[in-house]
């Protein structure tokens, strides 16, 4: 009997375009794979973004916009409140802060920046 190894990986997240958060293709035309350590800053972009609920695996993740946060008014610091709470769920993530750019119309923009456990600090917009 021969023994065998299973080598795991680390699970992948894709690298969407800043401009409206769709796929993009890598050199060879594959989906572009955001690699370490953006793509902490960028896993934790996404759980910004998930809506409470959503998530089918664990529908206890995500911002509550649709109860507390749409068509509600809430002041922003309370939505950033949210905001790094969810960040703080990306695992590796030790510190998260978000930041607002832009308030235009009923679009909400930013950027959460991520700490990792050695210190290094990335961001992402949202």
């Amino acid at each position: 009997m021969t023994k065998q190894t299973l080598q795991l990986t680390p699970p992948s997240t894709s690298d969407p375009n800043d401009s409206g958060w769709d796929l993009t293709l890598d050199a060879s035309g594959n989906i572009a794979i955001a690699s370490p350590p953006y793509a902490l800053a960028q896993d934790a972009a996404s759980e910004c973004r998930l809506f409470a609920g959503e998530a089918y695996y664990d529908t206890t993740r995500g911002v509550p916009y649709w109860g507390q946060i749409l068509g509600m008014a809430p002041p922003l610091s309370l939505v950033r409140a949210y905001l790094v709470r969810a960040a703080l769920l990306v695992p590796g993530v030790v510190r998260a802060q978000a930041y607002f750019t832009a308030f235009s119309g009923r679009k909400l923009s930013g950027q959460v920046q991520v700490t990792d456990k050695t210190g290094n600090t990335v961001a992402a917009g949202f």
